[in-house]
């Protein structure tokens, strides 16, 4: 079964461009992961430092082998987080 992450990302308007740039980045390694089958990032239209993104995997060891990429902690835990002043992740089974 197919897993899902929903995550809603916010920074400062300030740190917008360098989270906007990191999640682009990202974006474009983790679609040559071999289990990903969607990664999309949003940018909120009527919050400035607003992010959405969706991504989707073949299954939960797909999405864990994404947490274990290099590109995952170098963009992600290590670029864009300390960015954040919020974070919010939702995981489901798609059905």
């Amino acid at each position: 079964m197919a897993y899902a992450v929903v995550a809603h990302y916010r920074c400062a308007p300030a740190d917008e461009a360098a989270v906007r740039a990191a999640l682009l980045t990202a974006r474009e390694a983790t679609r040559a992961e071999p289990a990903n089958q969607s990664y999309e990032v949003h940018a909120v239209a009527d919050q400035p430092g607003g992010f959405l993104l969706y991504e989707r995997y073949e299954d939960v060891a797909g999405f864990e082998a994404h947490k274990a990429a290099p590109h995952f902690k170098e963009q992600i835990v290590e670029t864009v987080w300390p960015l954040l002043t919020e974070r919010s992740v939702t995981f489901a089974e798609v059905l």
